[in-house]
C-alpha cells in the first residue's frame, strides 16, 4: 500500500505546483472544469465500450487529476479539503454497507441495493429517485430511475410482462402516428424508449453500452461503405439508395467474417 500512498501524494505535490505555477492552471474553476470533465468520462466510457485496457486506465489518470483539480480548488475557497473528501467518502462506505461494517445480514445484491435506499431515505432524501442525476443522458436516466423503482417494489414480474408493456407502447405510437399529432407522437415515441430501455434491464443488456456499440458498428461499416464507392470512383451521393445497399450488406457480411 505504501508504493500506491507515495504515488498518489506525488500526484498532489504536482497539482500543487501547477496550480501555484502554470498560467493556464492557475486560471481554472470548477465552472471551467466541468466540461472537460464530462469529456475525459465519456473518453473514459469510450475505452471501456471498446475493452481498451490501456485507453481506461489512461483516462482513468485523467480524471484522478480532475478529481484532485477540484478538491484545490475547494480548499482555496475554504469549502473543503482533499482530507474531508476522502474521509467523506469513507465514512459513507462504512455507514452503506453494514452487512460488511456491523452485524445485519444480506441474502444477495438486491438485498444491498434494497438496504440502500432505505438509508439514503434515512439519511434525509425525500425520493428514492431524489439521487438521479437531471443531466444524466436520457437512456441512462431511465435505467437508473427504473433501478432506484425497483428497490421499493415498483417492479414487473418477468421479461415476459415487460415486453407485453413494450408491444403496448407501440401499439400506442401507431395510434398516435394516425392522428397527427406531433405532441403526442412524441410522447409515445418516448413510452416506447422508457419501455425498452426497461425490458433491456431484465434481459441484464446495459441500454446505453448496447446503442453505442451499434452506433460504433454503423460508423466502421458506413466509413468501409464509402472507401469502397471511392475505389470506384464514385460518391454515396452520386449512387442510388439500392446501390449503396448492395455495398452495405457486402461490407457486412466481410465483417461478420473477421
Amino acid at each position: 500500500m505504501e508504493p500506491v500512498a507515495n504515488s498518489f501524494l506525488a500526484l498532489v505535490k504536482i497539482m500543487d505546483e501547477l496550480r501555484a505555477q502554470c498560467p493556464w492552471d492557475k486560471k481554472q474553476t470548477i465552472h471551467t472544469l466541468r466540461p472537460l470533465t464530462i469529456e475525459e468520462t465519456y473518453e473514459l466510457a469510450d475505452a471501456i465500450t471498446d475493452n481498451d485496457w490501456k485507453g481506461v486506465k489512461e483516462e482513468l489518470g485523467d480524471l484522478l487529476l480532475h478529481l484532485l483539480f477540484y478538491a484545490k480548488i475547494g480548499s482555496e475557497e475554504n469549502k473543503f479539503t482533499l482530507q474531508e473528501v476522502i474521509e467523506g467518502i469513507s465514512a459513507k462506505l462504512i455507514h452503506r454497507h453494514p452487512h460488511i461494517y456491523s452485524d445485519v445480514k444480506v441474502a444477495d445484491e438486491e438485498e444491498v441495493k434494497r438496504n440502500w435506499e432505505k438509508l439514503k431515505i434515512k439519511e434525509g432524501k425525500t425520493s428514492v429517485l431524489g439521487g438521479v442525476p437531471p443531466s444524466l443522458p436520457a437512456i441512462v436516466k431511465a435505467t437508473r430511475i427504473q433501478e432506484k423503482a425497483k428497490q421499493v417494489g415498483f417492479e414487473w414480474d418477468n421479461k415476459e410482462d415487460v415486453w407485453a408493456k413494450v408491444k403496448e407502447e407501440m401499439d400506442e405510437l401507431q395510434e398516435a402516428i394516425q392522428t397527427k399529432q406531433q405532441a403526442d407522437i412524441e410522447e409515445e415515441f418516448g413510452d416506447v424508449l422508457f419501455s425498452l430501455a426497461n425490458y433491456a434491464r431484465f434481459l441484464q443488456v446495459d441500454a446505453e453500452g448496447a446503442l453505442e456499440k451499434t452506433n460504433k458498428k454503423f460508423i466502421r461499416r458506413f466509413q468501409e461503405m464509402e472507401k469502397i464507392a471511392i475505389a470506384a470512383g464514385k460518391s454515396l451521393s452520386e449512387m442510388t439508395l439500392l446501390e449503396m445497399d448492395s455495398i452495405w450488406n457486402e461490407v457486412k457480411q466481410k465483417m461478420k467474417q473477421n
